[in-house]
């Protein structure tokens, strides 16, 4: 969910900022790039891509448990200024996040615990993933709503006493110089302290003036743990980016979207630009199936979002089932609504890589693809063991000679509630991979993931950004619903520029 370092492995997104702002939306570009040492192994790859899917799955019903230093990991990155001088103006760059929903810089001095390795390989200081200096001048006041915000809602006449204004100042309404006090925040894989601070946040653009966000609130973390950089967190929350962006424009910060270009862990598709349009992308239905090439698999489809008491902050939706070829497999109760205690629903996650069923929904979809699949290929659980994916199978050496994996694998589709259903491409939850131990061998996985008993509560699922790959994804915040489209994301810049 969401947070942090968050898709396993892929390692890091660096993101240059293209803008476009035109028929209220501002277009954002995202590019990935990866070192092609990440790629020498693909069971590592596979293995820490799927413990940090699982780590992040987990964070919704436990507290975050973190023993080991955690692995790089592969996540999109957005690209700022902050500061009011434009003389003196630093840049930032930060995970995107639509599982959390707080904007967060490590500022010097930074320490942080447990990141030996985690730092992006590529860019450094250069790409602005250093600590950033900030001035106590910029420090929020404790009775600000922000402040209750940061600390659940605590009132702020106790948030003003633990910042240890006078009991006569308290009572006049009068703490402006007694800051928010600090406050933690976790992620499924790190945490972080923090104190809230308010500066000028600028997106530059290419094609005309900047766009500046006056008195822009964020987190300043001196200390962290796993979470080497920062996080601007998309979720449904006060302190968001899209919440305070409609501050500044509701037109701009009522919908965003991404589209996120289909690598399938190709170390060339994975450095294409991978669009983020925030605001409403005037296109019509007609023109999105243009942009797939036909008039109806263009289309989106709208789920409604499902509000969570215990996690607000999610975007939560209803599944009612999964199709596995010709089967159609009923998804648990639990995944069709949250109850009044925050439990069930499906997640859709920015940055969690593997979709996390709850164990009943899981092996029945499994248990299918095995019983079409393993009639042709031989189960390869040796590569299951390796990658932490499950079932597997060898594709070289078949049983009957010539098939094709493509013939053989069985369709998916997701269908949640309202009748909307999305039917995922092959490649969105089988990957092929050559298996370095046997030599010149292709080995198959299934990309979906067992999420665990989930006796914490919780969400019961998460759609990961893994299977999202292909699709314009669609938060719309003021109709309160979630949408799919397929695309071929690169040819969206061009529908989206030349209207």
């Amino acid at each position: 969910m969401a947070s942090c370092s968050k898709f396993v492995l892929l390692c890091i997104f660096f993101t240059r900022l293209s803008l476009l702002v035109a028929e209220q939306r501002l277009m954002l570009s995202l590019t990935h790039s990866l070192s092609k040492a990440q790629f020498t192994s693909a069971h590592s790859l596979l293995k820490t891509t799927s413990m940090r899917s699982a780590a992040r799955h987990r964070r919704h019903s436990k507290p975050p448990q973190v023993s080991l230093p955690l692995s790089p990991g592969s996540d999109y990155t957005l690209s700022f200024s902050l500061g009011s001088d434009p003389s003196r103006t630093q840049n930032l760059s930060v995970y995107m996040d639509t599982g959390s929903d707080l904007v967060w810089f490590p500022c010097s001095p930074f320490e942080c615990i447990l990141c030996d390795g985690k730092y992006p390989p590529i860019g450094g200081a250069a790409a602005g993933f250093s600590p950033i200096n900030v001035s106590a001048s910029t420090l929020l006041p404790c009775k600000s709503r922000a402040c209750s915000a940061a600390h659940s809602s605590l009132p702020s006449s106790d948030l003003c006493a633990i910042a240890k204004c006078p009991l006569a100042s308290i009572e006049m309404s009068d703490c402006a110089e007694f800051a928010c006090p600090s406050f933690y925040y976790a992620y499924g894989d790190g945490s972080l302290i923090a104190q809230l601070h308010k500066d000028s946040l600028t997106v530059t653009s290419g094609s005309g003036d900047p766009l500046i966000l006056h008195n822009f609130t964020f987190g300043c973390a001196h200390s962290a743990l796993a979470e080497p950089v920062g996080v601007a967190g998309f979720g449904r929350g006060f302190l968001s980016l899209p919440a305070q962006l409609a501050n500044f424009s509701p037109e701009l910060g009522n919908q965003f979207s991404y589209c996120l270009v289909s690598h399938s862990f190709d170390s060339d598709k994975i450095r294409q630009l991978s669009p983020l349009i925030l605001g409403r992308a005037a296109i019509d239905d007609q023109k999105r199936g243009e942009v797939d090439g036909s008039n109806n698999k263009g289309r989106i489809v709208y789920t409604s979002m499902l509000d969570n008491p215990k996690y607000p902050y999610f975007y939560s939706v209803g599944l009612e089932a999964i199709s596995v070829g010709a089967r159609r497999i009923p998804a648990p109760e639990e995944l069709r609504r949250v109850d009044r205690h925050g439990n069930g629903g499906v997640v859709v996650d920015s940055g969690t890589t593997f979709t996390m069923l709850p164990p009943e929904l899981f092996n029945s979809v499994a248990a299918e693809l095995d019983r079409r699949v393993r009639r042709v290929f031989k189960r390869a659980t040796d590569a299951e063991e390796r990658t932490g994916l499950s079932p597997c199978y060898y594709l070289d050496g078949n049983k009957t000679k010539g098939a094709n994996a493509d013939l053989i694998v069985p369709s998916l589709a997701l269908h949640f509630v309202g009748n909307s259903s999305v039917v995922l491409p092959r490649r969105n939850y089988f990957y092929e991979f050559i298996d370095g131990v046997v030599k010149g061998g292709r080995v198959g996985c299934l990309m979906l993931m067992n999420g665990g008993d989930g006796d914490g509560g919780g969400p019961g699922a998460t759609l990961g950004n893994y299977q999202q790959q292909g699709f314009e994804v669609v938060y719309d915040l003021e109709k309160r619903r979630v949408g799919f489209g397929r695309r071929r994301c690169a040819s969206l810049w061009d529908s989206l520029n030349h209207r």
